[in-house]
C-alpha cells in the first residue's frame, strides 16, 4: 500500500469559461503562445498556489461556498500589452467580491496564500507569452483593431494540481 504524498504538489484556481468564451481564447492561445511552452489550456488564474496538502478542504470550501454564489457575469473590457505577451483583461464586481471571500478562507490554512495570492487580483487571460517584445507588441496592436468588449458567464471554478509544466485537473465545482 501506498502512501500518500506528504508534500503534494501545489494547486492552481482558475476560473471555467462558457464553451463559446474558451474557445475564442483557447483558439487564440493555440495561435499565438510558443508551441513549446503551451501546455495548458486559455484560462483566468484566480489563485496561483494553493496548498496540495489541504485539497480535500479546499475542494469542500469551494463546494459550500459557491453553492450560495450566483455565476458571475465577467466583462472583457481590453487587451494588455504584459512586455513580452499579450492578455485580455476581464472584469467582474461579483468575482472579486467572490474571490475576496475565498481569500478569508484559505489564508489561514497551514502553508496559506503565498504573497502572489495576497496581492491585488487583476484577472486576465493571456494568449501570448514568453516571446520577443517586437512580436508581442506587434500582436497586442493587431488584436486592438479588431476588438469589441463582450460578456459571458462564469459557470464554475476548476481545480488543477501544478505538475511542474502541464496542469491536472482535479476538480470542477458550479456556481449555484
Amino acid at each position: 500500500m501506498t502512501q500518500p504524498d506528504p508534500n503534494p504538489a501545489p494547486l492552481i484556481l482558475t476560473l471555467a469559461m462558457d464553451p463559446d468564451t474558451f474557445a475564442r481564447f483557447d483558439g487564440l492561445r493555440r495561435q499565438h503562445f510558443p508551441p513549446a511552452l503551451n501546455r495548458i489550456p486559455a484560462h483566468a488564474t484566480l489563485f496561483h498556489h494553493l496548498p496540495g496538502l489541504h485539497e480535500p478542504g479546499i475542494v469542500e470550501t469551494l463546494a459550500a461556498l459557491m453553492r450560495t454564489q450566483a455565476p458571475p457575469e465577467v466583462a472583457v473590457t481590453g487587451l494588455r500589452f504584459t512586455g513580452r505577451g499579450v492578455a485580455y483583461v476581464l472584469a467582474s464586481e461579483a468575482l472579486s467580491a467572490f474571490r475576496a471571500r475565498l481569500v478569508e478562507h484559505f489564508e489561514p490554512l497551514e502553508d496559506g496564500l503565498t504573497a502572489q495570492d495576497r496581492q491585488g487580483w487583476r484577472p486576465h487571460v493571456t494568449v501570448q507569452n514568453k516571446v520577443d517584445p517586437a512580436t508581442a507588441r506587434a500582436l497586442h496592436a493587431n488584436l486592438e483593431t479588431t476588438f469589441a468588449p463582450f460578456r459571458f458567464t462564469a459557470p464554475g471554478l476548476v481545480l488543477w494540481r501544478y505538475l511542474g509544466g502541464p496542469w491536472e485537473r482535479r476538480a470542477t465545482v458550479s456556481f449555484g
